[in-house]
């Protein structure tokens, strides 16, 4: 009885312990995400609002409307996250969607951490690599569709696991919902969906494969088809006891194999390899998923849209789609020696599965830097995993005993302090900005455009960083950050208005060919663009300085196309 007690007692002190650091971790990570989340909007913010402007009064036609070159086939690749971003801002204003935004970044957190902390059964590992996920993610948390498929990608796993484990219909459901939901509101990363069941399932295929070897099921099932082909035809009995004492020892050979197996897959050298039965019902969720994308208003793009932006050269030409360069990443470079140090030089085992997915994943992020994202959300669960058992094979002192000590008075004080610290040293440049950058698009420029400028007869050269601005004001652009509108893949037409834009302003093509090629009246450039410092320098008379600011200028073309 006082043994029972006791051990009331011990359960009721850890529940509290898990409570208090519960509540700790819940709000240390939300002050965390809000630190990290930019004040200042992103250049496609601006295009998201107007395209979601203008699905709410005109509804999705597949045709832009807000560039001057005629007849340009849209994909509205974002077509859901573009409608609801409006609806905050019609309500809003700009404060709604930084709020909003803050708060997607708080549920991206949680879920990170909620989601850790369910599948790897500890706290402390799943808050400590919470806030390393988020940091190392910091860059890609802005207002974009991405920041709400990271959170359905990161559920995704959770569903995946937590399927194959208990092959509840629940989560089913999670996994059937979470595809319809990305073909809406980022159409671009819909593929993507599916290469996190690829692990699962080439895991399964290898257990089965070397299964049947091992266990020679192969075999069995031709000496049984033997057997039961001669016993039908009544005749050659000699031979039929024949295979009957073949098929008796090589059963007995199998059990035997059997029982060594057994003892081997329960402590590995360094590969657990399970085969679960629940992969061959989450490989017909994968083919029921496969159709999720017919159920969009933009056609096949789910299917194809990625498909054509890889045909294409925007890919070669934007930042984030560029490879990794690892001298460039220290942050990625220190992940990637933490995950070989432990699987290399510990005792630390790891699923197949796990082992496939860091490597396919690192594959994708070394291929394209974007994908950090992608690496760091689903490995850090495998990451967390890994730590769990690595403390257990190490060390005397439970995890839970670690985090009784921190749910202490100090270790709260200790804990918070460190982690409000941090979060202020990477919120403390953001405390002046404002919601649009006028350093980084033309504001003022705009205003002069707008006033001045008869936009009917405009046809503006500008550059692709701020030409979302400059449809957010209204003002028909050459170019803007939506790359594959501006592709012959997407747009259906035969000239490449991106690479033309893209040589032009490295000066690969002189500029006044590209203004005669497309009729410009107009220019917008930056004050220190190689475009501008060639005209200031040769003082050509052909560009007439209607505006300058501190950062922009505008000219009009006085050239006479085919002068």
């Amino acid at each position: 009885m006082e043994k029972q007690l006791i051990r009331n007692k011990d359960k009721k002190e850890k529940m509290k312990s898990t409570t208090k650091f519960t509540i700790i971790a819940v709000v240390l990570i939300a002050i965390f995400c809000v630190a990290l989340t930019p004040v200042t909007l992103q250049n496609d913010t601006f295009y998201t609002i107007k395209i979601g402007e203008h699905i709410a009064n005109d509804g999705i036609d597949m045709q832009d409307p807000f560039s001057w070159h005629e007849n340009l086939s849209y994909t509205y690749p974002h077509w859901l996250y573009d409608l609801l971003t409006y609806l905050i801002y019609n309500t809003f204003g700009m404060t709604g969607i930084y709020i909003v935004t803050c708060v997607l970044s708080i549920i991206l957190g949680l879920s990170i951490y909620t989601v850790n902390k369910k599948l790897c059964k500890n706290q402390l590992f799943s808050f400590l690599l919470t806030i390393g996920v988020m940091y190392l993610i910091r860059g890609y948390i802005t207002a974009r569709a991405q920041l709400v498929t990271f959170i359905l990608f990161v559920w995704t796993i959770y569903f995946i696991e937590k399927f194959l484990d208990t092959k509840k219909k629940r989560y089913v459901i999670g996994l059937i919902i979470i595809p319809i939901l990305i073909a809406n509101l980022h159409t671009a990363v819909f593929p993507f969906y599916f290469v996190l069941y690829l692990p699962y399932i080439a895991e399964y295929i290898i257990a089965s494969i070397s299964e049947n070897i091992i266990y020679r099921k192969s075999e069995v099932k031709i000496l049984k088809f033997k057997i039961k082909l001669l016993s039908k035809k009544n005749e050659n009995k000699e031979k039929v006891d024949k295979l009957n004492k073949e098929l008796k020892v090589l059963l007995e050979n199998i059990d035997k194999v059997k029982v060594k197996r057994t003892k081997e897959l329960q402590n590995p050298y360094k590969l657990k390899l399970a085969k679960k039965d629940a992969t061959k019902w989450l490989i017909l969720i994968f083919i029921i998923c496969l159709f999720t994308g017919l159920l969009t208003p933009i056609g096949n793009a789910p299917y194809t849209y990625l498909f054509k932006t890889m045909e294409g050269n925007t890919t070669q030409n934007i930042n984030e789609h560029l490879p990794m360069t690892l001298a460039d990443d220290t942050d990625v470079i220190c992940t990637l020696i933490l995950f070989l140090a432990i699987m290399i030089f510990t005792k630390v085992k790891v699923r197949l599965c796990d082992l496939f997915m860091i490597g396919g994943l690192c594959y994708l992020m070394l291929a394209t830097k974007r994908q950090v994202t992608m690496f760091a959300l689903i490995c850090s669960i495998i990451l967390n995993r890994m730590l769990v058992e690595l403390t257990r094979i190490y060390t005397k002192e439970s995890i839970e005993k670690a985090v009784e000590k921190i749910t202490k008075a100090f270790g709260i004080v200790a804990i918070s302090v460190v982690m409000i610290g941090f979060s202020y040293y990477m919120a403390k440049d953001k405390f002046d900005d404002n919601y649009i950058d006028e350093t980084a698009y033309p504001v003022q420029a705009c205003d002069y455009i707008i006033e001045n400028i008869d936009l009917g007869k405009a046809r503006f050269y500008n550059e692709y960083n701020y030409g979302s601005y400059m449809l957010f004001r209204g003002i028909p652009v050459f170019i803007d950050s939506r790359a594959d509108l501006y592709a012959p893949e997407f747009s259906g037409k035969k000239d490449d208005i991106f690479m033309d834009f893209i040589n032009t302003s490295n000066i690969g093509t002189f500029y006044e060919d590209t203004f005669e090629k497309y009729d410009i009246t107009h220019v917008i450039t930056y004050k220190n663009s190689k475009m501008n410092m060639i005209i200031t320098k040769t003082n050509d008379s052909n560009y007439k300085e209607l505006y300058s600011d501190r950062y922009f200028v505008v000219y009009e073309r006085l050239q006479d196309v085919g002068d």
